[in-house]
This record gives C-alpha cells, structure tokens and sequence, in this order.
C-alpha cells in the first residue's frame, strides 16, 4: 500500500479539494452533502468524505484512497461516488473529477437525451453533452454508464440525477462544471424562446481549429 508521506503534494491536493467543495457550493452547483470532489497525485487520489457538507469540509477531514479504492488515510470514509471516480481515472488518465448537482444541467438532464451544442464554447466540453441513463448511485453500474458519457468529452450529465466532469487538474474539472452549468442555462432559455440552433460539423470544426491557437504568443516578424 503506498504511504502518503512518500507522495509529493499529497496534502496540498486534500487542500485543494477543500478549496473546490467550497467554491462549488459558494457557486450553488450542490447543496447539503451532495456532490463529490477528487483529485489525483501519483498512485493516491484525495477525496471528499461521505455524508458532508462540501461548504463545510476541512483538508483533514478528505478521505485518501489508493487507485483500487481501498482507505490509506483520513477519518472518515470516501463518498459513496468512488466507484465512479475510480473509474474515470483508470479509462481517461484524469487528474480530478468532479460530480455534482447543479440546478440547470440537473434540469436539462430530466428532460433530454442528449445537450446539444447550441454555442461554440461547448466545444472546450467536447462539443453536444450525453446524457448517461439512469442509474441507482454508487454502484459500478452508474460508474460504466458515467464512462461512456465521458467517451470524447470532458463532461456528462446523469439522467435524473446531475453530471460529472473531468480535467488534467481540480481547476480544469471545476471550469468543465461551470461552463455545463452555463451552456444548460442558455439552452434553458433559448428553448423558452423557441428552438435553438444547433451548431453544424463545418462550424464546429472551425471552432476547433481556432481554439488549437487560441491564446498563443506570436514571436515571428508578422507579429512585430
């Protein structure tokens, strides 16, 4: 069993779960003890506790699994979503995931099959959003079905339940959240107002080619 003390930056991850959980709840994207957080250093994954306010949370509190479940430290035991993050890990490489409630994606994922990308930011998501049928929590059943929402994308919402995301680091994750959140608002809205477009392949493609430079520093003379 790895021992945390011999894992770089164990302790500042539990820290940063904490500063997630709390910002998520801040955001109102869960409420209560719903919702999970999680993060990944090495072989050692740090992981908001069952039964806890995220709003609440203290770095000492954050449960620290190894990669095939099991307690390495902490008080309390893991959310009874591990099953789920476990698996996002071993079949996408994920640095952090993040699993919540949020009142809009909550919504459209009550409704929809599918979110379709009616805005060119969904792209940064992978483009339209699956929504992964409907599953008892906790199980390796919801876990299969969250993975194969997540084929392709960074983000999926849950039938009847919420949606979960994933990225190279708790801010990745977190950013992934709130850009679904929006992206359900507005779909929200504009279905309020009538039937949304939906982005073409073309379109999309070219969304995708400017984000492949987006951000980038010219240092040739054309830049000067």
């Amino acid at each position: 069993m790895c021992d945390p003390d011999d894992v770089p930056g164990i302790e500042q991850l539990r820290a940063e779960v904490v500063e997630a959980s709390r910002g998520l709840a801040r955001s109102g994207l869960v409420i209560g003890p719903a919702g999970n957080v999680s993060a990944r250093a090495g072989e050692l994954i740090a992981v908001t506790p069952t039964g806890t306010r995220l709003s609440q949370l203290t770095a000492e509190q954050i449960a620290v699994v190894d990669l095939d479940g099991t307690l390495v430290e902490g008080p309390l035991a893991p959310t009874s979503e591990l099953p789920l993050h476990l698996a996002v890990y071993r079949h996408f490489g994920a640095g952090a995931v993040v699993h919540t409630h949020p009142p809009m994606a909550t919504a459209v994922a009550c409704v929809v099959d599918e979110l379709p990308c009616i805005h060119y930011t969904q792209l940064a998501l992978g483009g339209s959003v699956r929504v992964a049928p409907y599953v008892t929590y906790g199980t390796d059943e919801l876990a299969a079905s969250v993975v194969a929402g997540l084929e392709d994308r960074t983000a999926t919402l849950l039938a009847s339940h919420g949606a979960v995301t994933y990225g190279v680091d708790l801010r990745a994750a977190v950013d992934a959240t709130e850009l679904l959140e929006w992206a359900c608002g507005v779909y929200v809205h504009a279905c309020a107002c009538g039937t949304p477009r939906v982005l073409g392949e073309l379109e999309c493609l070219a969304v995708a080619e400017s984000f492949a430079t987006y951000g980038q520093v010219r240092t040739d003379a054309a830049a000067r």
